[in-house]
Order: structure tokens, then C-alpha cells, then sequence
């Protein structure tokens, strides 16, 4: 019997599209499935979840592509979801814990400075007046900042602060300041490094140049292919580790003095960019890594 396997996205396009393709290679069924979409409800069957597509069974596993944004609660209860699965013994992944890391800036960057992994010096309050002594600090030592949304992806809502600004008021922040020093490069030579982690294993990486200091292909950058060379493998496949990913989108900045800090580590990664310049196929590999290592032992028999 075929397994039937989730595909957890409000919108599956190329990346549900090539998941689907993989799945397919291996044998599997596959639904997309919104999280918005499924609830808890005992009287529906023993296990109290519902997921639309699955009527009283439960898939044999969860691709994570996409956790939608809401209010506290909506965001909490489809995290329960997929913690409620996992807690059923489906495999789910990237693991909710994981992915719970990733979203929150403040926790990944603790957790990579506690591995000792370089990240840039951070700083998170709520305090508007701490934000501003920071910023006051940091320019008047001839350095600069950068304030992020701690929930946010794809460099949307990233602002560089320099000497004569103020912390900028936006709905973005949503009263949470979080801070970066910014890591100086050679002006017009804007550029960073994808690293894509898979079970363990740094599979693949690009160059992003973008036409300014922020190089996300959402806004912008050009990929091209570079080889991996040992020194960022290893740092990411470490930073992945800290955060206890199952596989990661590493995103890697070096100075000018060409030390190499990480910045992101992404848990729900796009990878479209990154498949241009890959000899592999993207999806399968995290298809195979997600069955063979990560599946429950019937899905492994396939």
C-alpha cells in the first residue's frame, strides 16, 4: 500500500510541485494540506486531529513548507498540530522544535553563540530607550546597525541604522527590538552564501550578490554556483546542528578581514534559486534524507 504523505503549505507552487514529483519517485501519495485548515476534535476519531484529505487517518508523515503568520493563538494552535503528530509518532519535517528555533531570531542567535558559532553581537529588548542607547553606542564607535523582525524571512523589514538615525517605528517590530552589528564589506562587492544542510551533510551552496547590502533572492540577488569548500560545510552543518535541524538553509557573511559569520539558519528553506546553479536534484535529496533517515520504519520499506 502506497503511504500517503502531507505536504503542510497555503501555497505549493515550484517547491510543492518538485516535492510532489519526489514523493512520487518514492512511491508516495502526497496532499497539499493548509494548517489553517486542520483543527483538534475529539469526537472526529481517537486521536482528536483533523486534516482535511485524510478523513479519520492520520498521514504517514509532514513535509513542512510553510507555517502561515496570525495572531499568537492561530500560529500557536498550528504548532500544536504538528506537535500533536509528532506526539502520535509522525514523522515530521523539519521537526516542530526546529522549526520553533529557526522562526525566532532571538533563539536562534542564542543558540549559536552558546555553540560558539560566529553570528554577529546581538542585542533584543523590549525597551525603545534601550534600543536607542545601543544604537547611540555602537555609531559613535564608528560602527553600524541593523534592526530586524524577530518573525521575519526573505530580508523583508531589514533597515541599516547609522550615525543621526533613530530606531524606526514600525508594525514590523512589533515592539520587540532586534538588533545586529552590521558586518562591514567592500562597498559595491555585496555578496553572501547559501549553504543547504541536509541530514547532517552540507549537499550544496551558492553566492547571492545583490545589488545592495541585503542579498535575498526575494530581494533581489543573483545566484551563482561556487564550490563548498570545507570551511563553510563545516560551519554549517554546525550551525545546523545548534539549532537541531534536520535540514537548513545556512546563510553566511564574511568581513572584510574574511572571517565568516553566520547570520540565518533557515528551517523551512526556498530553494528554486539554489537548484539553478545544482547538479542534483534539491527536493529528492530532501525527500530520501526525510524517508530513509526520518520516516517511520514502514515508510522506510518502500
Amino acid at each position: 500500500m502506497n503511504k500517503h504523505i502531507a505536504i503542510a503549505t497555503d501555497d505549493p507552487g515550484w517547491h510543492g510541485a518538485e516535492l510532489r514529483r519526489a514523493l512520487g519517485a518514492r512511491e508516495c501519495e502526497s496532499t497539499y494540506v493548509s494548517l489553517t485548515d486542520c483543527r483538534i476534535d475529539f469526537n472526529h476519531a481517537w486521536h482528536g486531529i483533523v486534516i482535511p484529505g485524510f478523513k479519520q487517518n492520520l498521514p504517514d508523515g509532514v513535509f513542512v513548507r510553510g507555517v502561515p503568520g496570525g495572531s499568537l493563538e492561530q500560529v500557536i494552535l498550528r504548532l500544536d498540530i504538528l506537535h500533536a503528530l509528532q506526539e502520535l509518532g509522525i514523522p515530521v519535517y523539519n521537526n516542530v522544535r526546529a522549526i520553533e528555533r529557526s522562526v525566532d531570531k532571538a533563539m536562534t542567535s542564542f543558540l549559536l553563540k552558546r555553540a560558539g558559532i560566529p553570528t554577529p553581537t546581538t542585542w533584543v529588548t523590549e525597551s525603545v530607550s534601550q534600543a536607542r542607547a545601543i544604537l547611540m553606542r555602537e555609531t559613535a564607535a564608528g560602527r553600524e546597525i541593523v534592526i530586524k523582525p524577530m518573525f521575519g524571512s526573505q530580508g523583508m523589514g531589514l533597515q541599516r541604522l547609522t550615525t543621526g538615525m533613530d530606531i524606526p517605528e514600525s508594525a514590523l517590530y512589533n515592539n520587540v527590538y532586534y538588533l545586529q552589528s552590521f558586518i562591514s564589506r567592500r562597498e559595491r562587492d555585496w555578496h553572501d552564501w547559501r549553504v543547504l544542510v541536509v541530514g547532517g551533510i552540507a549537499t550544496a551552496a551558492m553566492i547571492r550578490r545583490g545589488t545592495d547590502w541585503i542579498n535575498n533572492v526575494a530581494q533581489g540577488g543573483r545566484c551563482e554556483k561556487v564550490d563548498l569548500d570545507d570551511t563553510l560545510a563545516r560551519l554549517a552543518v554546525d550551525a545546523t546542528r545548534a539549532v537541531g535541524m534536520d535540514y537548513a538553509g545556512v546563510d553566511i557573511l564574511k568581513d572584510d578581514s574574511g572571517q565568516a559569520f553566520v547570520i540565518e539558519v533557515n528551517s523551512i528553506p526556498a530553494w528554486k534559486g539554489l537548484q539553478g546553479v545544482t547538479d542534483f536534484n534539491i527536493a529528492q535529496s530532501l525527500i530520501d534524507d526525510f524517508v530513509l533517515r526520518r520516516a517511520a520504519p514502514s515508510l522506510v520499506a518502500l
